[in-house]
């Protein structure tokens, strides 16, 4: 008789290196909160309500900096506009049949690397699955949660004794979400992300970060449709 999981912890299970590379970033958020001022329920909260990875760090910068909140407010919302086109993509790949009855739940974790992670998993012929989604989300988030209380704890000096790991753990997230989408990416995909990849870089280079993130999302996607 052949035992299967239930999807749920499959879900879980495929989170796990998203989990070991949420980690130790959200764990040097909470270190840098606490750094700039913030108390530890305060960085617990902005990790439980707004949970935007690297744009987190940059909302504590403008804070710190003096920028009035809802500047601070609209900037993160610019830059995360990409997080609604995941949900659409998602369920493309998966099929008119899949089940999206409680896609208002899960899809709070589509993260980029959850989103690597679930669209991957379709792309080696699995099964959607909506437990298989909670699973993968909570684990993710979970951890970037859990990581943000542990950091604040340990206080802002945490990591002063540690100057190369601090530098790199400015490159795991983009470095996690590259390697879930190289195990997954094709040939026909290769001139989409060429542009998009293009174009980021020359607008962030002449127009700033936020810039460059949006008109690259944009280029990349009518690349796309142009080559259907």
């Amino acid at each position: 008789m052949t035992r299967t999981r239930p999807p749920f912890l499959d879900g879980l299970i495929a989170s796990l290196p998203i989990v070991l590379g949420y980690f130790p970033i959200s764990f040097s958020f909470g270190v840098a909160a606490t750094r700039a001022g913030s108390t530890g329920l305060e960085a617990f909260a902005l990790s439980l309500v707004v949970y935007a990875g690297a744009s987190q760090f940059l909302a504590l910068a403008l804070l710190s900096s003096g920028a009035p909140v809802l500047v601070a407010g609209f900037t993160l919302i610019a830059m995360n506009l990409r997080h609604m086109l995941y949900g659409p993509a998602l369920m493309r790949e998966a099929g008119s049949g899949a089940g999206r009855r409680h896609a208002w739940a899960w899809a709070w974790g589509l993260t980029d690397e959850v989103f690597g992670q679930a669209l991957g998993a379709l792309a080696r012929g699995h099964r959607f699955s909506e437990p298989y989604m909670f699973g993968l989300g909570l684990g993710a988030y979970a951890s970037w949660v859990t990581g943000t209380v542990v950091g604040a704890y340990a206080g802002g000096g945490a990591l002063e004794g540690w100057p190369a790991l601090n530098a790199g753990l400015g490159f795991m997230l983009p470095a996690l979400f590259l390697a879930l989408l190289l195990s997954i990416i094709s040939r026909p995909q290769v001139p989409v992300i060429a542009v998009a990849g293009l174009v980021t870089v020359a607008a962030t280079l002449m127009l700033g970060a936020t810039s460059g993130i949006l008109l690259g999302m944009v280029s990349g996607a009518v690349t796309g449709l142009a080559r259907r």
